[in-house]
């Protein structure tokens, strides 16, 4: 965006608004929320077990990062999970690939952006919904999720594992499995949520086992595969 557009939208952001012109906006708003949630909730209850990927948009099918995921997604499907991503493509369109090839659920929830985000073809046309809200986007990935695989990604990417992680944290979710794949990309933030976030206290040391970090589709599929040999499978929240 140019700096003449986005001057734009911010003056238009601060313009004074009537009483009616903020009731009639916030009225609408709050049914199209409404209307996003409705359909999110009719769509995914009815799809059953499934795992969230996580990752960039920008991800090439060349780069190791595409082909680890589609093995991945591959892997869990034969196990009998579905696969939930965010529709779009790089390591979402390799999740949703991997599930495709497989021969089972294969779920798209896609945000709409002014960039990069059109979805991929892999999605089964009976399981994609698209949204204009990244929260509730984000609450169908938390709601209808027993597990999170997460590949390397960008500002996005860590929104959802944060979301996901705080929820274990808090109690709102059940302490389904969330693991980040690939070490090396994670090794910065793992370090520095050591040396400075539990150092400085905000969290405990218990908080880091929230999540496994692994380099292989096979260990990634077996900590889910194990978990759900210990647990029974339940409704999430």
């Amino acid at each position: 965006m140019n700096r003449e557009n986005e001057e734009k939208l911010i003056r238009k952001a601060f313009k004074a608004k009537t009483w009616n012109e903020i009731k009639t906006h916030d009225s609408w708003s709050v049914f199209k929320i409404m209307a996003e949630f409705v359909e999110g909730f009719e769509k995914l209850s009815k799809i059953g077990p499934c795992v969230a990927i996580f990752g960039s948009a920008r991800t090439k099918p060349t780069h190791k990062y595409y082909r680890l995921t589609e093995e991945i997604a591959y892997l869990l499907t034969k196990k009998g999970f579905g696969i939930i991503t965010g529709g779009g493509p790089g390591i979402m369109e390799a999740g949703n690939k991997g599930a495709h090839f497989a021969g089972g659920k294969s779920v798209g929830i896609n945000i709409e952006l002014p960039f990069e985000q059109n979805h991929n073809s892999f999605i089964d046309p009976d399981k994609y919904i698209e949204f204009d809200y990244f929260f509730v986007r984000k609450v169908m990935f938390m709601r209808y999720s027993q597990g999170y695989i997460v590949l390397p990604g960008g500002f996005g990417t860590m929104d959802e594992l944060f979301e996901a992680i705080t929820l274990v944290q808090t109690q709102k979710l059940i302490k389904f499995p969330i693991v980040l794949v690939g070490k090396k990309y994670w090794a910065g933030l793992i370090l520095w949520i050591k040396e400075q976030m539990l150092e400085e206290k905000n969290i405990n040391a218990d908080d880091l086992e929230i999540f496994t970090l692994v380099d292989t589709a096979e260990e990634a599929v077996k900590i889910i595969e194990d978990f759900y040999n210990k647990y029974a499978l339940k409704p999430n929240f």
